[in-house]
């Protein structure tokens, strides 16, 4: 009777706090140990990293008369853009195709259509490691691609990022664990042995936006700042009943 009084007591506690956004939940222990039976709570770990890998999606796109010119300019300047990433170190594993796209371009503004001729675009994936030189190698790329380069996007990531995983798990569990304490000395309840747990891992980085600068007179590149990742772990865990 008094577990039961306990629980009502609590139920009372939630019902007040159902507006802070937190997800807390206390349920009666059932005899069978049932996974939905006890003391469900979420957690939350946060840890700032420095990245150390810039993605860079990066191509050519051009217009030409025929197919077959579109085609063979498109190729080499992009062979051009591709070399250019080499010449800078980095590495051929690093660089994929992302896009490649032919198609037909028409002019719409008169009473008729009137075919301009045919873009093609190829656009590929490269992974900068040496961040120090991001600015100048994505400089020399764009000037090998020259008037027809296309820059779509620039992401940072941390690829070796193990140790913060660990770091934001150990402070997600911390966090979980501590209000599931608190809600069963609010019941008067004993805590248990965690019985289920969920996972989710996501990472918050500002956004990129690259503009090519103009180069003075000592060849100064664009600079590419990285500045700083969060890694951030969410966890769900239900904790037994006594």
């Amino acid at each position: 009777m008094r577990k039961l009084l306990a629980l009502v007591a609590l139920g009372a506690v939630l019902l007040a706090a159902c507006g802070s956004g937190e997800e807390s939940l206390v349920s009666p222990a059932g005899a069978d140990g049932s996974i939905a039976n006890g003391i469900n709570v979420s957690g939350q770990g946060k840890v700032t990293g420095k990245p150390d890998t810039l993605t860079v999606n990066l191509g050519i796109s051009l217009l030409r008369p025929t197919v077959d010119q579109a085609t063979a300019d498109a190729a080499a300047k992009a062979a051009a853009v591709i070399n250019a990433f080499k010449g800078a170190g980095v590495a051929e594993d690093d660089i994929q195709t992302a896009n490649y796209t032919i198609y037909p371009e028409y002019d719409w503004s008169g009473e008729q259509q009137h075919l301009l001729g045919y873009r093609v675009t190829n656009e590929v994936r490269v992974k900068i490691r040496n961040l120090d030189t991001a600015g100048a190698t994505i400089d020399a790329a764009t000037a090998a691609g020259g008037s027809a380069t296309v820059v779509n996007s620039l992401a940072f990531s941390i690829e070796d990022n193990a140790e913060l995983l660990q770091m934001a798990r150990t402070a997600a569990w911390a966090d979980a664990e501590g209000k599931a304490r608190q809600l069963a000395q609010l019941a008067g309840l004993e805590l248990g042995s965690a019985i289920s747990i969920t996972e989710s891992i996501s990472y918050e980085t500002p956004p990129i936006y690259y503009e090519r600068a103009a180069t003075d007179e000592a060849g100064a590149s664009t600079p590419i700042e990285s500045g700083t990742q969060d890694v951030i772990v969410n966890i769900q865990v239900t904790f037994r009943i006594g």
